[in-house]
């Protein structure tokens, strides 16, 4: 017999009746009823209900045990009166009349909030004390999610026939889009490593080697800021690549592992495979932001060229967003979105309200010559009682704005589908953008594939370069990113040189790529969905920290452990580090 228990608090049942058993759990609750004392012990699985009388010797023990201490339950298994069952537990038929009852561990400091329940505990508290917090059900079902998850990925990726291969977690710095996080070196002096952005190199180097078809379920390491759906310092992709592999056939290998871990692990309606597929140009245009929520029914269109026609000066010389809404609205429903539209940076919020006669009533009606009327209804599909709101900028700024607007009707009118994963491909990136000083700069991964190979990069207008990457986005958000990398020397060197970096300098910061590729490299592509995303979509989490362990604050701190902290100075020494006030 198990020194501490026979069963999990779970597994008690009518079956186990008359028998002798020990559980062992945590205190939930206890019930003082003069001398009848009832408690409920919890552990991961259940909850067992235990009692004691005033005929046994232990009674008053039991009625003083703090709650959430640790005991061990040695006794009977017997009915519950009819009055007392509890059919929301699994055990709620049964209790254990106890004959022994020992204190592993006893709570001696007072709880800092309410164990397991539905109150509302400030998010620094809930991370200090995280071990208490992971206490509590819901938190521990998504641990226990996340590891179902990995483990059907995983099988997945290897029925498939791809490799696991883990990469090093010390390695070089090289820029990939984030900051570092830097490791000093005791044994080199001024030297450091990083912690790897993602596996990128090391995937390619291992095509470069040979190795067919490779994932692994990989932890990533970036210094940025957090956000609802991003969690600052580390999080986990499941990571693949495939050697003399297409765009396509990742789209083919990926899409039904994510299909199916949606479908295993949710009930809620999921897109079919083939995934739509949307280009990016498209995107922004008809959604304004390349992670398009496809529930919303809302999409946006372009009258930059109509309203040059119109007298209208606030619209005169800039792009023109609209977006229709074939919905009643109730009072004072324009002066909130006009708040909203104030508080994201915008001057105002144009509207139109179309009448049962198809007349206009809003305040740019007066701008809109009659002889075009008749044309924007067309041009928008205009229908009695609809509403149409204008959005104008810069056109880079136009449509992120109007993106932001079409989700915030979407929400407040209640138009997106809450039961259901829509999937959708986001394809043919632009190559190259410019940045704030003006200067071509790579728009999303250094290591893609230029579409039409090194002819492309000889195109007059750069930023109409399109590139072989991919984002893959559920419900607005994006999922995971992918591309074709640039395996030829010749076009990662031209790449490299356009977006400001000398051949010097990328063997500096890539040398190992750039030299492997003199070796013969195959053609490859990749992907890697992340494993925290996928996790709070499946749970439904209005925040990634509640699918991860043991997370960092916004402010990439560890509460808990108290990260990051002070080192001594033969620490600091040991590592030739020295910290300037």
């Amino acid at each position: 017999m198990n020194e501490f228990r026979t069963h999990t608090c779970n597994d008690i049942s009518l079956e186990d009746v008359g028998k002798k058993v020990r559980i062992a759990g945590f205190v939930e609750t206890i019930r003082d009823f003069g001398g009848l004392v009832f408690l409920d012990i919890r552990d991961m699985y259940g909850i067992t209900q235990v009692v004691t009388s005033s005929e046994s010797q232990d009674v008053d023990i039991v009625s003083h045990i703090p709650i959430e201490s640790t005991v061990t339950v040695y006794g009977t298994v017997r009915k519950r009166s009819e009055d007392t069952i509890n059919l929301k537990l699994k055990t709620g038929k049964v209790e254990i009349y106890i004959e022994e009852i020992k204190i592993l561990g006893k709570r001696t400091e007072n709880l800092p909030f309410e164990v397991n329940s539905d109150q509302e505990v400030r998010e620094d508290v809930r991370l200090k004390y995280r071990y208490l917090d992971l206490r509590g059900k819901k938190l521990q079902e998504n641990l226990i999610l996340r590891a179902k998850v990995i483990q059907y990925l995983r099988a997945q990726m290897i029925a498939q026939g791809f490799l696991e291969v883990q990469t090093p977690i010390l390695t070089s710095s090289s820029p990939e889009g984030a900051r570092d996080y830097l490791v000093p070196s005791r044994l080199n002096p001024g030297k450091f490593y990083a912690l790897p952005q993602a596996p990128q190199q090391f995937k390619q180097l291992l095509m470069v080697s040979g190795i067919d078809k490779y994932f692994q379920i990989a932890p990533c390491f970036r210094d940025e800021d957090a956000r609802a759906d991003r969690a600052p310092g580390e999080f986990y992709q499941l990571d693949m690549e495939m050697a003399f592999s297409t765009q396509e056939d990742v789209f083919q290998a990926i899409e039904p592992v994510i299909y199916n871990t949606f479908k295993e692990f949710s009930n809620k309606k999921i897109s079919s495979t083939p995934f739509e597929r949307i280009t990016y140009k498209e995107a922004m245009l008809k959604y304004g932001t390349d992670k398009p929520d496809l529930r919303n029914p809302l999409y946006i269109i372009d009258l930059t060229e109509f309203f040059s026609k119109c007298t209208f000066k606030a619209f005169i010389g800039r792009t023109v967003r609209a977006i229709k809404v074939s919905k009643e609205m109730s009072k004072g429903f324009h002066e909130k979105m006009l708040d909203f539209a104030m508080s994201i940076g915008m001057k105002g919020l144009g509207y139109l309200e179309v009448g049962e006669d198809l007349s206009y009533k809003g305040p740019i009606d007066k701008f809109i010559p009659d002889e075009l009327k008749k044309e924007l209804l067309d041009l928008a599909d205009l229908k009695p009682k609809d509403t149409i709101f204008f959005i104008a900028d810069s056109e880079k700024r136009a449509s992120e704005l109007a993106g932001e607007i079409r989700n915030e009707l979407g929400k407040r009118l209640d138009l997106i589908e809450k039961n259901e994963f829509k999937f959708c491909w986001i394809i043919d990136f632009p190559m190259f953008e410019l940045d704030e000083s003006g200067n071509l700069s790579f728009s999303h991964n250094p290591f893609s594939m230029p579409q039409g190979g090194l002819e492309a990069l000889d195109k007059e207008n750069k930023l109409e370069i399109l590139a072989y990457q991919y984002d893959l986005v559920c419900n607005g958000i994006e999922l995971s990113s992918g591309a074709v990398r640039n395996h030829d020397i010749q076009i990662m060197l031209k790449a490299f040189k356009m977006a400001g970096y000398t051949e010097e300098e990328v063997k500096t910061k890539f040398g190992a790529l750039y030299t492997a590729f003199q070796y013969g490299a195959p053609p490859h592509a990749g992907i890697a969905p992340g494993i925290d995303r996928m996790l709070m979509l499946l749970t439904d989490s209005n925040n990634i920290r509640e699918v991860i362990a043991f997370p960092l604050n916004s402010k990439a701190q560890d509460l808990m452990m108290g990260a990051p902290s002070k080192v001594s100075r033969q620490q600091l020494r040991d590592v030739h580090i020295q910290v300037l006030q």
